[in-house]
């Protein structure tokens, strides 16, 4: 059964889900700033807090200025689809947004490439509300608002010089505020462990300080639509004033959001939206009659009226007050009894003194501008179009490579220390799917394109080292004698004091024989898993690698043709972005490749991908044995495990995290070994070598990482492994 590549996600999402299970369940949307977020970021608890440090490692520029690390970027991507899924209980694609604007379309959620520790939290909210919407929403409403907006509406729009397409996106606007207060509520009602991610997304979107000081200023008190809009929008802000506007208190009534779960549905917003409407209009002058120069009549909002700005630009920082849930429920109850109880207001900053108008509660010329900025983010948050980090072609096809290779981070070196004592750990790459599509993109070094071409180009020229063809007539005879495991034998003994009766016995009692028993025993081999972990290091190039690659053929051939033998076959070397420049830096990572998966995989695997298969980089030995330590079945009662390494040198590499050489990587890869041996898997190690060169030296290290029964062979003689194999697996 294929494994899920995501359950180690999936195990931090439930961990997180019950870790909040106690959260005090809302009754009310709060959309206010909240306890919550004051803290570090609330996904900060299983997030890497180095995050935004990391660059690509796919990026094959000069390396001027960290890049967009992609592997990172699809792990998040997999994560908040996840908490989506969780939330909506719907699988609703998460996707990355690639050109012009994204928006909830009722079918996907699209979230920005941008993924730093700042702007993580907002986009879980953001992905989590717009999920919702998907699942919540009644889309139909949008596509045929004009017909469902009442006529008399549209006339009563026309009185105060608001053209039709005016109202309908007044419309349009006004069911949007109202249908977020319906979905976001369902959401703090059904998981409120959620709530942080909702606070990180209002702050990002409401929260700033521009924003409170307009609530609390003259700004946008006059009766027209923008007013209206913007303080119809900020409603729940702290500094809200319900007399600032004729209606708006009866506007707050009507939206009762005290009660907001009454609404059941997006008709239920529509109707509430279009009263409010009715309202505001009501509220407003007269449209002014204005004749051009050949007599015509025109229509338009009264002088004080007008509709403002919609200048792009981005908002003012958050505000750093904030209230609790028990301060925004007084909140609503002051909104409601037409009381407001003081809040704490912070002392304001000189220049904002000293800016600030001093006949009138006004703001500034600057103000005003950082004023249309937020104002227009509101609305672009309401509308769906926020803004979003776009990934390039290039980006966008690594990550699609990234995604169906199940390619992902694991954290080892835990416990490792430098020469001056510095705790050092580096981050493992894991790649558990060996794609056609991985072959052909070259994202990792040691799978290259080229090498799978120039493969079929020697098999075509009759090139003496076709190590695929070879590997699997070889197996194909080692199978046949490998076969026996899975064979039962039965063997009967006779003539026995106890046991079954023999019936060809019986007769024999009448002469005074009385041993008519017999007894079976059936003879068989338990299960059996084997792991091969090949080193695919620079080093091993040439007729190492062939031979290698013909003796792994051979043995994933042979346990094809056994039915209680499984099979994995993983690849480790290095990965890095610098294409040879002489700047590493943080971007070289140890990179393990789970290439074949008997358990899943077809043998036919084998045959097409591995001559893509190539050597790359250093040897990061332990790093890798213990990212996919788990990986790793374990022998039981009914299953024998072994783990077979193939390795020509000692353990090195180094990034700017770790510095993995001589001890240090030598009794790092001894405890991963023992570990693997602690679970009750049998290890076997080969050293791959091709002269005698050193040896005595090598041998008493590679000894001491792997035990006794570690041996050099002849990498030209790559049967002796076989029959090796062949002599474990036939044992009792």
């Amino acid at each position: 059964m294929k494994k899920n590549l995501d359950s180690y996600s999936n195990s931090l999402v439930y961990s997180y889900m019950r870790n909040r299970g106690n959260m005090k369940n809302l009754k009310h949307f709060n959309s206010s700033r909240s306890i919550y977020s004051n803290t570090k970021n609330y996904s900060s608890f299983w997030l890497d807090n180095d995050f935004d440090r990391h660059t690509s490692i796919f990026d094959d520029e000069e390396v001027v200025k960290p890049k967009t690390d992609l592997i990172a970027l699809s792990s998040y991507r997999r994560a908040i689809a996840n908490f989506v899924r969780i939330v909506t209980e719907k699988d609703i694609p998460v996707t990355f947004k690639a050109s012009g604007d994204s928006y909830t379309d009722g079918k996907k959620v699209v979230i920005s490439a941008k993924m730093d520790d700042k702007s993580f939290d907002p986009s879980v909210g953001l992905a989590l509300h717009e999920g919702s919407h998907v699942v919540h929403s009644d889309f139909n409403w949008l596509r045929d608002l004009e017909n469902n907006t009442p006529q008399e509406l549209f006339h009563l729009g026309e009185t105060k010089g608001y053209s039709r397409n005016d109202i309908l996106n007044q419309v349009k606007g006004l069911l949007n505020y109202v249908e977020d207060r319906r979905i976001d509520n369902i959401i703090f009602t059904t998981s409120p462990g959620y709530k942080g991610y909702y606070h990180s997304m209002y702050d990002k979107y409401f929260h700033s300080k521009i924003i409170d000081a307009a609530l609390d200023s003259d700004e946008h008190t006059e009766e027209n639509m923008e007013s209206y809009m913007f303080r119809i929008i900020n409603l729940t802000n702290k500094n809200t004033n319900l007399s600032a506007l004729k209606g708006l208190r009866k506007i707050w009534t009507t939206i009762n959001l005290k009660n907001i779960s009454r609404l059941k549905s997006t008709g239920d917003s529509f109707e509430v939206a279009t009263e409010i409407l009715h309202i505001i209009l009501n509220n407003l002058s007269d449209a002014e009659v204005k004749v051009d120069e050949n007599g015509n009549e025109s229509y338009e909002p009264a002088q004080d009226s007008g509709q403002g700005s919609d200048k792009s630009g981005s908002g003012s920082g958050s505000s750093d007050d904030s209230i609790t849930d028990e301060q925004f429920q007084d909140l609503l109850d002051s909104l409601e009894s037409g009381e407001m109880k003081s809040q704490p207001k912070p002392e304001p900053k000189e220049e904002e003194v000293q800016e600030t108008s001093t006949d009138k509660n006004l703001l500034s010329p600057r103000q005003k501008k950082q004023l249309e900025n937020a104002i227009k983010k509101q609305k672009d948050f309401m509308n769906g179009k926020t803004s979003k980090k776009n990934v390039t072609k290039k980006e966008l096809q690594e990550l699609q490579t990234i995604e169906s290779s199940g390619m992902s981070y694991v954290e080892v070196g835990d416990g490792l220390t430098s020469w001056n004592g510095d705790k050092m750990n580096t981050k493992c790459i894991v790649v558990r799917e060996f794609t056609k599509q991985l072959c052909e993109s070259g994202t990792i070094s040691m799978v290259s394109k080229w090498n799978g071409e120039r493969y079929d180009d020697n098999v075509e020229s009759g090139y003496q080292n076709d190590y695929i063809t070879e590997g699997i007539r070889l197996g194909t005879v080692l199978g046949r004698k490998l076969q026996v495991r899975g064979e039962s034998r039965e063997t009967k003994w006779t003539r026995l004091d106890s046991g079954r009766i023999d019936k060809r016995l019986v007769a024999e009692l009448g002469f005074g024989n009385d041993r008519v028993f017999s007894n079976s025993f059936v003879e068989e081999y338990s299960d059996a898993f084997l792991h091969i972990s090949i080193d695919a290091s620079g080093s091993m190039g040439g007729k190492k690698w062939e031979n290698t690659m013909k003796s792994v053929v051979a043995m994933t051939k042979a346990i094809d043709m056994i039915n209680n033998v499984d099979v994995v076959v993983s690849f480790r070397s290095t990965q890095t972005n610098y294409n040879g420049r002489t700047r590493r830096g943080d971007y070289t990572k140890p990179i393990i490749l789970i290439a074949y998966d008997s358990r899943k995989d077809s043998f036919i695997k084998v045959k097409t991908l591995f001559k893509y298969l190539t050597v790359a980089g250093t040897t990061p030995e332990g790093l890798c044995y213990e990212a996919i330590m788990n990986d790793i079945v374990p022998s039981t009662n009914d299953k024998d495990s072994y783990f077979l390494n193939f390795s020509d040198g000692m353990p090195m590499f180094s990034n700017n995290e770790v510095d993995y050489h001589g001890d240090t990587a030598l009794n790092h890869t001894r405890k991963m070994v023992k570990e693997i041996r602690n679970r009750g898997i049998k290890v076997l190690s080969y050293f791959v070598s091709d002269s005698s060169w050193g040896r005595d030296s090598e041998s008493k290290s590679f000894k001491t990482m792997y035990g006794k029964d570690a041996e050099y062979i002849d990498i030209t003689s790559v049967m002796s492994v076989s029959k090796t194999m062949n002599k474990k697996f036939l044992q009792k």
